[in-house]
């Protein structure tokens, strides 16, 4: 599966109720590929708020057996 997440500098970004919030991948907001036009906002409202190095990451999981 592959998703679009958006970073800003080392840290990504959670976009919930019209805000902004600086988190950890697990708690990132993702976006499925067909999102990109979504995505592209946030990116340019992200700047306009003057984050810095924005920028979007293609997010991709794989799943496979792990024994304990």
């Amino acid at each position: 599966m592959e998703f679009l997440i958006v970073k800003a500098g080392d840290d990504y970004i959670r976009f919930k109720d019209d805000a902004y919030i600086v988190c950890g991948l697990d708690k990132a907001s993702v976006f499925p590929l067909d999102h990109a036009s979504k995505v592209k906002i946030h990116v340019a409202r992200l700047e306009a708020l003057d984050f810095k190095s924005v920028c979007v990451k293609k997010l991709i999981l794989r799943e496979e057996e792990f024994d304990l």
